[in-house]
């Protein structure tokens, strides 16, 4: 099963910490084209925060600061 994109991030830090928030969850998450945002090019190329499509949902809660998730 192939993963959905969720959320894109210009900086590399951010996706990481959206990343980790997530992992504390219980969601796993992983960032494509991190390197890209990393280089200062996240403009051109974001960082992208991919979970498993079942967890799209409850991740982008999360990520909103929905409490009741």
């Amino acid at each position: 099963m192939g993963l959905q994109a969720i959320a894109e991030y210009a900086d590399r830090i951010e996706a990481e910490v959206a990343r980790l928030t997530l992992g504390a969850n219980g969601i796993d998450a992983h960032i494509f084209d991190g390197g890209m945002a990393g280089l200062g090019l996240g403009f051109m190329t974001p960082a992208r925060l991919m979970v498993l499509p079942e967890d799209a949902p409850r991740a982008q809660d999360i990520l909103a600061g929905h409490t009741d998730v």
